[in-house]
Order: C-alpha cells, then structure tokens, then sequence
C-alpha cells in the first residue's frame, strides 16, 4: 500500500502542476470552454427553438370579400405561415423569391371568397414559387389543400369513401438540436483531448522542461497519467458547463442517467486522449504536430457524426466511419443523454473504445519522447 502510494504521489503532483498551468492559460481556457459555446449558440440558434416546419411567403390579396380578409389575418397569426407584410404584389414577391429570402408567395385573385351566385364562398388560391423552391412549394400547396378541405367541409357535405387516420406512438423522437448536440460534444473533447497535448508538447520540448523532467525518478507511465487525470477534470467542468447551457437556453431534454453519462465521457476522454499524447509527445517541434493532428482530427470532425448525421452519408462510407475513434464517442453520449440508453446497452461503442484505448496507449508509450 505504502509503495502504491508513493507510485501516484508524483502523478497527482505534476496534475495539479497541470492544472494550474491550465488555469493560468487564457488561450487554452477560451478553446477549451468559450470556443465550444460559441459553436453551441449557433446550432443552438439554428435547431433549439423546435418550432417546426414554418414557410417564408408573401400574401397578395386581390379581393375584396370578407372570406378573403379574414384568410389573410389567419394567415398572419399562424405559426406555420411568415407572412412578409411588406410585399402587396406578385412581382416584389418574384424578386424577393430569386434571391431566396422568400419560400413562395400565395396570391388570392379578385373574387376570391365571394359567392358568385351560389350558396357558400368559393375561389382559387395560387401559390408560385421558383424552381430551386419546388419542394417548399409543393409542401406548402399540400398544406393549403388540407386547410381548405376543412373549410369545404363546413360549406359542403360529401361522403368520402377512403381516409386515412394518424396515429400516435408514445416514443419521442429527437429534435434536431438533441442530436446535433452529442457532436458539438465530441467536437469539444477533440479540441481538449488531441490539441491540448499536441500544442503544449512541442512547447514544453522547446522550452527543455520535458527535459528536465525526464531528470526526476518519474516514469513515462506516471507522466501520462497525471496528464489523464488533469484532463479528465477539465474535460467534464468544460462539459458541465455545455450541459447546463444547452438545458436552460435550447431546452435540451436529458433523459439518461448522470453518473452512466459522466462515466462513458470520462472513459472518452481518457481514450482520445491517447492520440493527443501519442502526436504530441512523438513531435519533436510544432511544425511535426499541426500537419499530423489535422491529419488524424479532420477525417473524425466530418465523417463521424460531429456536424451532421452519419447516416445522411452512402451506406459504405458509413461502415468505415463506424471504426474511426470518435464515432463510438458521439453514438454513446447520444444514446446515453438523449434516449436514455444504459451503459449495458452499449456494448459495441464500449467495445470499439476499449480497442482503441489499448492501441493508441500502446503507440504513445513507443513514440513518447522528452525532447
């Protein structure tokens, strides 16, 4: 017991060295915790309202009949309807339409409401939209019609002989903001994990500190470890405080359990870690680091869920990005936090971790050296 404590006494020594380096860092503070927010406000910003589906259209009354007036003011208050008020005709609407600041424009032609000789209100709306809108268009044609048929019903009474009945499950399905969120995560652990030690290496070489160290009776083992630890906590402060942002300001719904979830990143962080420690501690100077640490991130930040889905990619060039290190990262803290996954659910991510926990510790204890 005695030995084992006097093994880690120099471990949580030099972590607490870390520590305070960290802290005095200003720069390593702003990427480690300002730059991951900033990326959180705008995809925040982009898919944490969970409004829904909404359409930018401008709407060209040409009639005079109540039915008409009273369409427009409905229109105005939907949610699903961004009524641009300022636009009263169809060429204003064209113009604003080509440069994509409107989805369609809707125009009630003259007569539209009135009775013309019959017993209820009839007319035809016109949406026009551009070619490179045509889906919006066509959607909000669909949505139009549906509004209409109940307005017809109330006018005319058909029989129907086919329908069709939604039904709904008891499942909740992910906002986009939820699983956007499981990558700027991994995105973060990125910066903490591979750049930190890849940027204060090479510097610690230059300056000879590592050097100095390799003086002192610690091993490389002990050395690494202080590391891991010091990482360890910076890593979930840094991510508490994304947690904490993304709940109170974009509602993000966390359903897992806290101490599951704290326990997969932490075992996350230690694994990318392990890159970080292998590139940094191989490079002699910062011109050997930078071109390799992009080299190993850059195919991780695009191919492995960070900023949009996996599966939006061909099926085959999802089955490689499946083995890449952070791909088991973003799965599990998604499967974890946002469908209240357990960490026995979680084989395969577990499993892919641990591999490269134990390959990518093995490359950093070959190539690490003190200066």
């Amino acid at each position: 017991m005695k030995g084992m404590f006097k093994k880690l006494f120099p471990v949580g020594v030099f972590a607490k060295v870390s520590l305070n380096r960290y802290r005095r860092d200003p720069l390593a503070l702003f990427f480690t915790v300002v730059f991951p927010l900033i990326f959180l406000f705008i995809f925040g910003g982009l898919f944490g309202s969970g409004g829904g589906v909404s359409f930018r259209v401008a709407l060209i009354n040409q009639s005079n009949s109540d039915f008409a007036n009273n369409f427009v003011q409905q229109a105005k208050d939907s949610k699903v309807l961004k009524v641009d008020s300022g636009i009263n005709n169809l060429d204003s609407a064209k113009e604003k339409m080509k440069r994509s600041e409107l989805d369609a424009a809707i125009v009630l032609p003259a007569g539209f409401g009135a009775t013309n000789g019959k017993a209820y209100p009839n007319g035809q709306a016109q949406v026009v939209y551009t070619q490179n809108n045509q889906q919006a268009g066509q959607t909000l044609v669909t949505v139009l019609d549906g509004e209409f048929k109940g307005v017809n019903a109330k006018f005319v009474s058909t029989d129907v002989p086919f329908t069709v009945v939604g039904e709904q499950t008891n499942d909740q399905s992910l906002k986009q903001f939820d699983y956007t969120f499981s990558g700027l995560l991994g995105f973060s652990l990125i910066g903490l994990c591979i750049f930190g030690p890849v940027n204060v290496f090479p510097e610690l070489k230059r300056q000879g500190v590592l050097r100095r160290i390799s003086t002192t009776p610690i091993k490389v083992w002990q050395y690494f470890m202080s590391n891991v630890a010091s990482q360890v906590v910076i890593g979930l402060g840094a991510v508490l405080v994304q947690f904490l942002v993304a709940t109170f300001l974009f509602h993000l719904n966390l359903v897992g359990n806290v101490l599951e979830l704290a326990f997969f990143i932490t075992l996350s962080i230690i694994m990318l870690l392990g890159i970080g420690l292998a590139i940094g501690g191989w490079a002699k100077n910062a011109r050997q680091a930078a071109p390799l640490s992009n080299l190993v991130v850059f195919p991780m930040m695009f191919l492995s869920g960070t900023f949009f889905p996996r599966f939006l990619m061909p099926e085959w060039l999802q089955n490689v990005s499946a083995f890449l290190p952070l791909t088991p990262v973003i799965d599990g803290i998604r499967l974890i936090a946002t469908e209240g996954k357990h960490l026995i659910d979680l084989g395969p991510q577990l499993g892919l971790i641990g591999i490269w926990l134990v390959v990518v510790y093995f490359v950093a204890f070959r190539v690490f050296r003190w200066e």
